[in-house]
C-alpha cells in the first residue's frame, strides 16, 4: 500500500500544502488534551483492544466535508450507526505505540469504502480514547483528501453506505440535537444526510467543531431519544 507522507513502508504526519481552513483543525490536534475530548480515557493497565479511525477531510461542491459510512444493521456491535471508517489494529500495521494506527486507518478505510489511500494526507492525531461498551482503545487519525477517489460500499455485510456530510451541515444549529440513551447517558448528535450521527462519532466530531472554532450556538436541550439497542 502506498501512503501519502510514507517513508519506508512507514506513515508520517505532513502539514504542508493544507488547505488554509485545516489550520485550526491541525492547531488542535497539536494541543487538546485526552480529557477535553471525551471522558472515558484508555484504561491505565493497558487492556483494550487498540484500533484507529479515518476523520477524512475533503473539500467538496458545498465546502469542506467529512467521509462518513454507515454500518450493516446485521453486525453484531454498532449496528446500523455512522462512523467513522475505521477498525482494530491488525499486526501487519505495526507498533500501535508509533504509527500502527496511522496505517490501521488508511487500511480500515480502504477496505470499507475502497477510497485510494495514495490521495490521502494524514496530517494529524488526536490523543487515544476508550469505547467501554466494546473495549476499543481508538486512535482518531486526521487526514487531508489531497486527492479525492471514488468511493462506495465494498462489502455490504460490513457497510449499509458510505457518504459524506458537508462542515456546514454539522455545523448548521437546526441539525444538531442532544441523544438521550435510557441508560441515562446524553451525548452530541447530528442530524444529517437522512441518518443520525451519535455516540463515540458525534463526540469527536463536536469537539473538533468546537476547537476549529467552527462550531455556532445550538440548543442542547433539543432531545433526540435512544432504545435499549442502540
Amino acid at each position: 500500500m502506498h501512503v501519502s507522507g510514507a517513508r519506508d513502508g512507514r506513515v508520517a504526519f505532513r502539514k504542508d500544502g493544507l488547505p488554509p481552513w485545516l489550520d485550526p483543525v491541525a492547531r488542535a490536534a497539536e494541543t487538546v488534551a485526552p480529557r477535553q475530548l471525551s471522558r472515558f480515557l484508555p484504561p491505565a493497565d493497558g487492556a483494550g483492544r487498540q484500533s484507529a479511525v479515518l476523520v477524512l477531510f475533503g473539500e467538496g461542491h458545498r465546502g469542506p466535508e467529512l467521509l462518513l459510512m454507515e454500518r450493516a444493521g446485521s453486525l453484531r456491535s454498532h449496528a446500523g450507526q455512522p462512523a467513522f471508517p475505521g477498525g482494530a489494529l491488525d499486526p501487519e500495521d505495526g507498533d500501535p505505540q508509533a504509527d500502527g494506527p496511522l496505517r490501521a486507518a488508511l487500511r480500515e478505510a480502504e477496505e470499507e469504502t475502497g477510497l485510494d489511500p495514495a490521495g490521502v494526507q494524514v496530517f494529524g492525531a488526536l490523543p487515544k480514547l476508550y469505547i467501554p461498551v466494546s473495549g476499543f482503545v481508538v486512535t482518531p487519525v486526521l487526514g487531508w483528501w489531497r486527492a479525492p477517489s471514488p468511493v462506495g460500499v465494498v462489502d455490504p455485510n460490513e457497510t449499509a453506505r458510505v457518504f459524506k456530510v458537508s462542515v456546514a451541515d454539522l455545523t448548521d444549529p437546526a441539525n444538531r440535537a442532544t441523544t438521550v440513551h435510557p441508560s441515562g447517558h446524553r451525548g452530541p448528535a447530528f442530524l444529517v444526510e437522512s441518518a443520525l450521527v451519535w455516540g463515540f462519532t458525534a463526540g469527536i466530531i463536536d469537539r473538533l467543531l468546537h476547537f476549529a472554532g467552527w462550531e455556532r450556538p445550538w440548543n442542547r436541550d433539543k432531545q433526540v431519544p435512544l432504545d435499549w439497542r442502540s
